[in-house]
């Protein structure tokens, strides 16, 4: 799509395209500069008071908080254009200037009764000062920094406890000024040293419902010179230049939108010219670039290491190329210099037809929706064929110059972690055992057999705050198997855990080919005698293997012992999750009510019987280990 000038867009306003929304937020992702970026959220403002429909129906607006040590005007204008033109509208609150401590401490106040779902604390530069002297002993100014970083983590606690809130926490700005010179690194009491070591401990102690906004990090990105502005300080108490406003804005609408929507799952990758310079079919495996004997041959090394780094910490990897098989695989077996191999692949097609049918394929194969897929190649067409006829996947074209591959990757932000889970690193494993039991049940003829030779084993647990992490990663990821599609962050999810309104539980399964890992989540939420399913969701790689028929059984053992005599299920739609529209009729669920988008089912407890299932489970929820 050609980018639309300023002309075009007041165009579509005042003609009233809903057109308009989708050519301001190409605009809005391609501006660089704050003045533009201000005239953009002018138009969209202007656009809301014109009444110019949007393309889809609007999502619930996010609840979202700002307090600190600064002005938080203008950043709060940015902030609001950035997520609402990237379909996450919000509800501000703009904190006053420097009062964060009585509004975040007073329980009466006007943040309180706003009950932000988000909180963002920008705490001003003056905190990241050492008191004493440079010459003071190591361990006063250790211990003043440690000080400091568990008063920041009191003050997000006491936010996180009182509005149960995600956090979202900025560290300091380092200086750029050259006082007290070299002598700076020889002491943690400059400013330099002592908000190095503050920014560091922040990280490392914050628990997760606190998310650190990287200001160090972007400051030095852009170069403290450019990002700091004493005028702007001192005239109205801005955290930095305008061109740094648009950096922070953009990377605290990044984080905000990360807490509901997870990192894509699967890389998918060419391979001539992209994993190694040649074609291997034509220059023959002696022939292809890759290795640390040319300077593009270390550059596709390097390339490979990152991306075995992302299978490392949880993405799937997969292959699609136009080769044959024999030829494609071969550099993987044989060439010594190759980082990758065949076994960090969970999918690999080498063919003839188009890379688009390919990725759909591989995405039913997967049992992943294509929206999670990312594909890269350094073939312009490849990638326009693909953003053409798979437009669900996010193609990325890689360019001429394979030094820039890993830059161009890296800056992506597709696949940035919130939290790296022990299922995470276990990913790539699962998937391959996924493809021997597919084999297996390929072989067979008998589905109780079948499931039979799986030796399938199931734990199932009540919520703990341990797994709060990878409960909130699946029930903001999990799309097809989902009933009702809530989202929770990890924040909503440990506010559950002592609310005696709720049951909550989750399965785990592992069988002989392997641990599936956490795959199952469920809550429940108990009113007067019925038990409303209000959260039902599971992994698509285990249907079909009686995981529903176990939580079934969980679930009216656990409404029998609230009390309950109905189980209350709650169908939600979503383009995605057709799949389970049937799913408690055919359970035995008798219909209440039929009101789109609701739909309603009750199953009476009272003399439920348990389904009969091959999985032996080890442990039920509230039994101790």
């Amino acid at each position: 799509m050609a980018t639309a000038t300023n002309d075009d867009l007041k165009k579509l306003l005042l003609g009233g395209d809903p057109a308009f929304w989708e050519r301001l937020a190409v605009r809005t992702r391609e501006a660089a500069e704050f003045d533009e970026l201000f005239f953009l959220s002018s138009l969209r403002k202007k656009a809301h008071k014109r009444g110019v429909p949007l393309p889809s129906a609007t999502p619930e607006k996010l609840r979202l908080a700002l307090v600190g040590g600064y002005s938080l005007y203008p950043l709060h204008e940015l902030l609001e254009h950035f997520l609402e033109t990237q379909g996450a509208p919000v509800e501000l609150f703009v904190g006053d200037y420097d009062n964060f401590t009585s509004e975040i401490t007073d329980g009466a106040g006007r943040l309180h009764a706003f009950r932000p779902q988000v909180l963002f604390f920008l705490p001003s530069a003056r905190f990241g000062k050492y008191p004493g002297q440079l010459t003071d002993p190591r361990a006063a100014q250790e211990a003043e920094a440690r000080r400091l970083v568990q008063h920041l983590l009191d003050l997000c606690r006491t936010a996180h406890e009182r509005m149960q809130c995600e956090v979202a926490l900025a560290n300091f700005v380092l200086p750029a000024r050259h006082d007290p010179g070299p002598y700076r690194s020889r002491t943690l009491g400059s400013d330099w040293n002592f908000r190095k070591l503050v920014n560091l401990e922040l990280g490392l102690a914050a628990p997760p419902y606190v998310h650190i906004c990287d200001l160090e990090f972007l400051a030095n990105r852009r170069g403290a010179h450019g990002a700091l502005d004493d005028r702007a300080w001192f005239e109205s108490k801005q955290p930095g230049s305008p061109a740094f406003l648009v950096d922070f804005s953009r990377e605290l609408a990044q984080l905000i939108l990360s807490l509901r929507r997870p990192p894509k799952k699967v890389l998918v990758l060419d391979l001539d010219n992209t994993l190694w310079g040649g074609v291997v079919a034509d220059d023959g495996l002696e022939g292809i670039e890759v290795g640390d004997t040319s300077p593009r041959g270390e550059a596709f090394k390097a390339f490979q290491r990152y991306v075995k780094s992302l299978k490392d910490r949880g993405v799937l990897l997969a292959v699609c190329s136009k080769n044959d098989h024999a030829k494609a695989a071969e550099p993987f077996e044989k060439h010594p210099e190759m980082v990758l191999q065949l076994s960090d692949f969970a999918a690999f097609t080498a063919n003839w037809e188009p890379k688009s049918d390919n990725l759909r394929r591989m995405a039913a194969e997967l049992k992943l929706g294509l929206d999670s897929f990312v594909f890269v190649d350094d073939n312009p067409a490849e990638v326009d064929i693909v953003r053409q006829f798979a437009p669900e996947v996010t193609a990325i074209y890689l360019g001429p110059d394979p030094a820039e591959y890993l830059a161009t990757l890296q800056d992506c932000r597709l696949f940035e972690p919130r939290s790296i889970t022990a299922d995470d690193l276990q990913r790539t494993t699962q998937y391959r055992s996924e493809q021997e039991r597919q084999s297996l049940l390929a072989s067979v003829t008998d589905m109780d057999a079948y499931l039979a030779s799986l030796a399938m084993e199931g734990v199932i647990s009540e919520f703990t705050a341990l797994d709060a992490p990878r409960l909130s990663q699946l029930i903001n990821k999990s799309n097809q198997f989902n009933l009702t599609t809530r989202r929770r962050t990890e924040a909503e999810v440990l506010a559950l855990l002592g609310d005696a309104a709720y049951v909550t539980f989750s399965m785990r399964l592992k069988d002989r080919f392997g641990d599936h890992g956490l795959i199952s989540i469920v809550i429940g939420h108990k009113q007067g005698t019925n038990l409303e399913i209000d959260t039902w969701l599971m992994s698509c790689r285990v249907l079909k293997r009686q995981v529903e028929e176990e939580v079934l059984n969980e679930l009216a053992r656990l409404a029998r012992a609230q009390g309950c005599t109905r189980l209350i299920g709650v169908y939600l739609p979503t383009a995605k999750n057709e799949m389970v529209k049937d799913h408690y009729p055919r359970f035995g669920f008798a219909t209440v009510s039929e009101t789109p988008p609701r739909s309603e089912y009750a199953l009476d407890v009272t003399n439920f019987q348990p389904v009969p299932t091959k999985i032996k489970i080890l442990r039920r929820a509230y039994e101790p280990s």
